[in-house]
């Protein structure tokens, strides 16, 4: 009888090994099925021309979602957005640029007359993605970071007259979050580029020159008749040239001692902009579903996330190859491969693929006010320009170190890639969609890669630089960590 029992006993754990073999073999069968080939076609669709560069509200955008729906549902996912449909769907206005804008600088010569000089698109300026339409000509003051903070003691406009001017304005604000929550946050609703363009107009100014890039940037508010352009150090160099102040040392001197240094440069510029602004556009969040088999866990959700949009046309085409065509291939790598090879997961998983990530995270934020399962009960792996280089790392890895250790695990055991994390602050605008996440307290990574030449918000930013074979280690990264996350005994929150 012993001896009968101790056969048994044998049988029984040769059969469970078996089983766990069986059940590895099936997920690596599974991981191996994403395709850094199937990863760059699914970018290459998204850059196409017909989406237009994917700016949220406008009709390409939503046939591009339509395809990434369509996709979802051959797979076998099911929709989670409004009425049962793929969409959340929320209003975001927004506005387009076309050919004919400029800025000229206007040089006076030693005799009569003036040197008209013209500066070269995207290299030394890039229109602003939501300017007012028409051409303005006026002397350029610099009003440094173009904030008005009485309860700061700190005024840019103090002193100085804008009025049917022209405003050369610092990006952010002359206290960064790298000084703590209790220094930054005082001036954190200054640090927005909505904030520092409806100061301006208050103001009086006509115009603005934004030392910001120069690159292409939908995040702003629009004012009809009110134009602007992105600048980069060419511009600011030609501006500040004759005026006896050094442009780096003054805005060290302003962060230094918090005290504005604002004055007219006596220079003169034409901004010319052709735009359309369309104040009722909408658009949509894409929701996909794998529901969990546990009844219980299967109300704790893992979103994988990563915006659709970009920036549509600043006048030509961005396509978003890195920002963020990338991150939607490898989530729709890992929905693919889970989908179709029916693994078993406790809890659910959800795709969310977010809209307006480019115009003010808007789609982030309808998503956590309109949650279709419960914040409290979900952690959000978001992905933002993963397409380059070849190493990975995480925005707040340190701040979740139960999440990051699937992720470390994973990678250790399969993909033997770089891979990186660090503490994440979040004082900061939002940037991110994890950031909006982040707020509302649902524990939330941000991945990105890097190592190669990248193009941000320009129009390089195209398919010649993606590196496939990145997207295909990071997808296939994603899969194994959502997989032992799903079926973990132990919970993903403290």
């Amino acid at each position: 009888m012993k001896r009968y029992l101790v056969a048994i006993t044998v049988l029984l754990i040769a059969v469970v090994s078996r089983a766990q073999d069986l059940s590895e073999e099936t997920l690596l069968r599974a991981m191996h099925s994403i395709s850094s080939h199937d990863l760059l076609e699914y970018v290459n669709i998204q850059c196409d021309e017909k989406y237009q560069g994917r700016l949220t509200g406008t009709p390409e955008y939503q046939e591009c979602a339509e395809w990434l729906a369509g996709e979802f549902g051959s797979w076998g996912l099911t929709p989670a957005g409004d009425d049962g449909g793929w969409f959340q769907w929320f209003k975001i206005p927004y506005t387009l640029v076309y050919p004919d804008c400029g800025l000229t600088l206007h040089v006076p010569l030693k005799k009569d007359g003036v040197l008209l000089k013209h500066y070269r698109y995207m290299t030394e300026y890039m229109p602003g993605s939501t300017s007012g339409n028409g051409e303005v000509t006026g002397e350029v003051v610099y009003a440094g970071y173009g904030i008005t903070a009485p309860e700061l003691n700190y005024d840019d406009y103090k002193g100085i007259d804008v009025k049917g001017k022209i405003v050369l304005i610092e990006r952010e604000s002359p206290v960064n979050p790298s000084a703590g929550a209790e220094k930054f946050t005082p001036w954190y609703e200054y640090s927005f580029h909505q904030y520092k363009l409806a100061n301006a107009v208050e103001h009086g100014a006509v115009g603005m020159i934004y030392n910001y890039g120069p690159l292409a940037n939908p995040n702003n508010g629009y004012h009809e008749n009110f134009v602007y352009v992105h600048v980069g150090d060419t511009v600011v160099r030609d501006i500040f040239a004759g005026t006896g102040y050094d442009h780096s040392t003054l805005v060290r001197e302003i962060d230094s001692t918090l005290k504005p240094n604002s004055f007219n440069t006596k220079k003169v510029v034409t901004v010319k902009m052709s735009t359309s602004h369309f104040p009722d556009g909408r658009g949509s969040n894409i929701i996909g579903m794998l529901p969990g088999s546990d009844p219980v866990l299967k109300d704790e959700t893992i979103i994988i996330g990563a915006h659709l949009d970009h920036l549509g046309l600043c006048y030509e085409m961005i396509p978003g190859a890195n920002d963020n065509a990338s991150a939607v291939a490898v989530m729709m790598g890992v929905a693919k491969a889970l989908a179709l090879n029916k693994i078993p997961l406790k809890r659910s998983v959800m795709f969310l693929s977010f809209g307006a990530e480019e115009q003010a995270v808007v789609g982030a934020l309808e998503y956590i006010k309109r949650p279709v399962m419960p914040l409290e009960k979900s952690v959000l792996l978001n992905m933002d320009g993963v397409g380059i280089g070849h190493s990975i790392r995480a925005a707040a890895g340190t701040n979740y170190p139960i999440l990051w250790s699937f992720v470390e695990e994973a990678n250790n055991r399969y993909i033997h890639r770089p891979v990186s994390t660090g503490y994440f602050s979040n004082l900061g605008r939002p940037r991110l969609d994890a950031a909006r996440f982040l707020t509302a307290g649902v524990p939330s990574l941000s991945f990105s890669t890097y190592g190669s030449a990248n193009y941000y918000h320009i129009p390089l930013d195209n398919t010649d630089i993606i590196k496939p074979e990145i997207m295909e280690d990071l997808s296939q990264l994603l899969f194994m960590t959502v997989v032992r996350m799903a079926n973990s005994p132990e919970p993903l929150r403290k």
